[in-house]
């Protein structure tokens, strides 16, 4: 299979799945216990349908919107994720400069493999640090202060991380930062060498955002316990509004999943929120962020910009989410396979992609813009328009 063949994000899962040793190809698609509600973030899709206009004259699309601040040529950014350059060796940099090209957001993870600055350099697009919060709360302080000075626009708190998931597909192979494999795990290395020889013929792998923080050597401290020793359980919403004050420009909540918890973040101040169940990879049997979606955007009356995330794979579920009020869906997994399997040629085709089902949905739902978009667009199985 070739990248020319790839259509739509199912190909590219297969492809990446043909390159990648089966415990890193597992870690990007996995979700937490039974992978419910990783399974639900997609399907929650199918029990909306789109409601087309007609003889809307829509020659022209404007597929822009403005969110946090920032103006995107797309309704749809790349999330920040963990350990790109596992995937494949150019890892971030193919990603930012992939949402460069198309004029959209990215994100850089504080997990991330390639440093904030030297991504800064590849584009100029809206740039976002998603981080964690430390006890060591001068660390915390830190990273907002060297994002700041890197060029960072938006500053991305994820909340629903304070312990990790219980991947279950992980154990099975022993995948671990540093790699600590059983041997069903070291089988399936062995099984894909090309990959091997990819890694081992780069540089080095690093966590550069949390290198001086973070002993990645041989006595290294595990991406595991960096989740249940260095982040802080004790997290509330008094240190989330002094981070805003400190931050003093865009600053969003990602792992928002409650209308009260939307409210609150009005309330400390932030610009945005992101509905998010982490890709299925936290809390299974939590709710789908599209099931949440019109429930929170209502909670907040407008207050503050709300995106989603969480299984989006096609065009039309990008249309469905803006037309409940969404300013912006953020991708995953979507650019991630992609990625894994011909590095920023992958991540490219996959936008370009994404950017015609979107055009096309438009032109077909009757919609020159983004601002037209609305609940009257929709229906939801066994009931009328949700507002």
């Amino acid at each position: 299979m070739r990248l020319t063949d790839c259509h739509n994000f199912h190909d590219f899962r297969r492809l990446a799945k043909s390159r990648l040793p089966g415990p890193i190809f597992n870690y990007i698609d996995g979700g937490a216990d039974d992978e419910v509600t990783y399974r639900r973030n997609t399907s929650s899709f199918e029990e909306c349908d789109l409601v087309p206009g007609v003889l809307r004259g829509v020659s022209d699309i404007d597929t822009s919107v403005t969110v946090l601040g920032q103006t995107l040529s797309l309704p749809v950014y790349c999330s920040p994720t963990a350990l790109q350059r596992l995937f494949h060796h150019q890892g971030e940099r193919a990603v930012a400069a992939a949402a460069g090209k198309v004029g959209t957001m990215f994100g850089v993870s504080s997990l991330g493999t390639v440093s904030l600055e030297e991504v800064r350099k590849i584009s100029d697009g809206p740039q976002v640090y998603q981080f964690y919060f430390h006890k060591d709360r001068s660390l915390n302080a830190e990273m907002m202060a060297r994002a700041k000075s890197a060029g960072v626009e938006v500053m991305m708190l994820t909340v629903d991380s304070i312990t990790g998931g219980n991947r279950e597909r992980d154990k099975r192979t022993g995948f671990a930062i540093p790699f600590r494999l059983n041997l069903a795990g070291i089988t399936q290395f062995a099984a894909k060498p090309a990959w091997a020889i990819n890694y081992l013929t780069h540089e080095p792998f690093r966590l550069p955002q949390l290198d001086r923080h973070v002993d990645m050597g041989s006595s290294a401290l595990s991406i595991s316990r960096y989740f249940t020793e260095m982040l802080e359980d004790s997290m509330n919403w008094d240190d989330v509004a002094e981070m805003v004050r400190l931050w003093d420009g865009p600053f969003c909540l990602k792992g928002i999943m409650s209308p009260d918890d939307a409210k609150r973040a009005v309330e400390v101040g932030c610009s945005g929120i992101v509905v998010s169940n982490h890709g299925g990879r936290q809390l299974d049997g939590s709710r789908a962020s599209f099931d949440q979606l019109a429930e929170i955007i209502g909670a907040v009356g407008g207050r503050i910009d709300v995106m989603m995330d969480g299984g989006v794979q096609r065009g039309s579920h990008v249309l469905k989410a803006l037309s409940l009020g969404a300013k912006a869906v953020g991708l995953g997994r979507y650019y991630l396979f992609p990625l894994a399997a011909a590095g920023q040629a992958g991540v490219d085709r996959a936008l370009e992609l994404m950017r015609l089902e979107i055009v096309r949905g438009m032109r077909l739902m009757g919609a020159k813009s983004i601002r037209e978009l609305s609940p009257k667009n929709l229906r939801f199985r066994g009931c009328g328009p949700r507002v």
